[in-house]
C-alpha cells in the first residue's frame, strides 16, 4: 500500500473517533431540546462542572477554601485524602443529579409556558452563574484528570501497519492514541444504551411523549416535572462522561465548555431533535475536518479544522435547515 493511502486511513479513523467525541456532547443538547423545547446553552459549562467537581472530588480539595481562607485567613485546601476513581465518579454523578433537580426547583418551573428565547437565555444565565460557581468551589488553575484510561500511542498497532507500506517507503505506522479509542468505546456504549433507554423503557416512552406534545402527555397523567428532572440528570450524566472524556484529554480547564460550541455545527447537520442525528452529523464533522485538514489545509495556510465545521454548518442551514434527520416543518397560510 502507498503511504498516503495509509495516511488517509488513518486520518478517517481519528476522524470517526473525534467525530464520536462531538457527538457526546450533542447528546445533552438533543436530550433536553427533545424534552423541553430548551436549547440548553449551559450544556457545555455542565460537562466542565462535572470534571472540576469529579477532580475536587478525587484529590481530596476543600471546596471554595479559595473563600474559606480569605474569609477567615485560614489556610487550607485538601482533606488529606484522596478518593478512588469509581467513588469519585459516582459522588460527581449525585452532584450532577442534585444540579438537574435545583435547576428544575429554581429555575424551570417558574418559566413554564414561556417564550422559547426566554428559556434560552435562562440557559445563558445559567452558563454563567455555573461558571462562576466552578471556579469560587474549585479554583482556575489547570488540573489534571486521571481515570485509569490508557493514553498514547499503540506500538504495536505501529509495528503492525508499518509493514503494510510498500518496500522502502519511509511510512512509521498509523499513530491511534489509545485514550481516543477507549473514549470512543466508552461514548459508543452510552449511545447504545441512551437509545435503547429512549426505545424501550416506559420512562424512555414518557419522555417520547413529553417531546411530541407536552399537553397530551400531562392528560394521560404523566408528570411534566418529573421528566425534566430526569432529562437534566441525564444530560448531567452525559456531561460528566463528556467532561471526563475531554478533561483526559486536553486536562480540565475552564476553555473545556467551549467544547459545546463544536457540537452546534454537529446539531445543524443531524437535526435537534435526533439521536441518531447526533451521532452521524459528529461523524460527518469528525471525518470532515480531519480530511479536509489533511488534503486542502497545507494549500491554504492550514488550521482548517478551526472554521470547517461552521462553514459546513452553514451550507446546511441554507439547503437543509432541519438536518439530515430533523423534523420538517410545514406551515400553511
Amino acid at each position: 500500500m502507498s503511504p498516503t493511502f495509509l495516511y488517509t486511513v488513518e486520518v478517517i479513523l481519528n476522524g470517526l473517533m473525534a467525530g464520536v467525541m462531538y457527538a457526546l456532547v450533542a447528546l445533552g443538547f438533543v436530550l433536553i431540546f427533545k424534552a423541553s423545547g430548551i436549547f440548553n446553552y449551559a450544556q457545555g459549562v455542565m460537562a466542565l462542572f462535572a470534571a472540576l467537581t469529579l477532580v475536587g472530588i478525587q484529590q481530596g480539595q476543600v471546596p471554595f477554601s479559595h473563600l474559606i481562607n480569605a474569609v477567615f485567613g485560614t489556610d487550607i485546601h485538601h482533606f488529606g485524602w484522596t478518593v478512588p476513581t469509581l467513588l469519585a465518579i459516582l459522588l460527581s454523578l449525585c452532584v450532577m443529579i442534585l444540579f438537574a433537580w435545583l435547576v428544575n426547583r429554581l429555575i424551570l418551573r417558574h418559566l413554564v409556558n414561556q417564550e422559547p428565547i426566554i428559556l434560552f437565555m435562562a440557559t445563558i444565565g445559567l452558563a454563567y452563574f455555573m461558571e462562576g460557581l466552578g471556579d469560587l468551589m474549585w479554583g482556575s488553575d489547570i488540573k489534571r484528570l486521571d481515570v485509569g484510561l490508557p493514553s498514547g500511542g499503540s506500538f504495536w498497532l505501529e509495528d503492525v501497519t508499518a509493514g503494510w507500506a510498500a518496500e522502502g517507503s519511509e511510512y512509521y505506522g498509523m499513530y491511534i492514541d489509545l485514550l481516543d479509542v477507549w473514549a470512543t468505546m466508552i461514548a459508543v456504549t452510552l449511545v447504545i444504551v441512551l437509545t435503547l433507554f429512549s426505545q424501550y423503557t416506559k420512562t424512555g416512552r414518557a419522555l417520547r411523549a413529553v417531546a411530541d406534545d407536552h399537553q397530551a402527555a400531562l392528560s394521560v397523567g404523566i408528570s411534566l416535572k418529573a421528566i425534566w428532572v430526569i432529562v437534566w440528570s441525564i444530560a448531567g450524566f452525559v456531561a460528566l462522561v463528556a467532561g471526563i472524556m475531554w478533561g483526559a484529554k486536553l486536562g480540565v480547564q475552564f476553555s473545556l465548555s467551549l467544547i459545546a460550541l463544536k457540537a452546534l455545527p454537529v446539531l445543524m447537520l443531524g437535526g435537534f431533535t435526533s439521536i441518531p442525528g447526533a451521532i452521524v452529523g459528529g461523524l460527518i464533522i469528525g471525518v470532515g475536518e480531519k480530511l479536509f485538514e489533511f488534503s486542502i489545509g497545507p494549500m491554504i495556510g492550514g488550521a482548517t479544522e478551526n472554521w470547517f465545521a461552521y462553514v459546513l454548518a452553514l451550507l446546511f442551514l441554507v439547503f437543509r435547515p432541519q438536518g439530515l434527520f430533523g423534523e420538517k416543518i410545514i406551515e400553511r397560510v
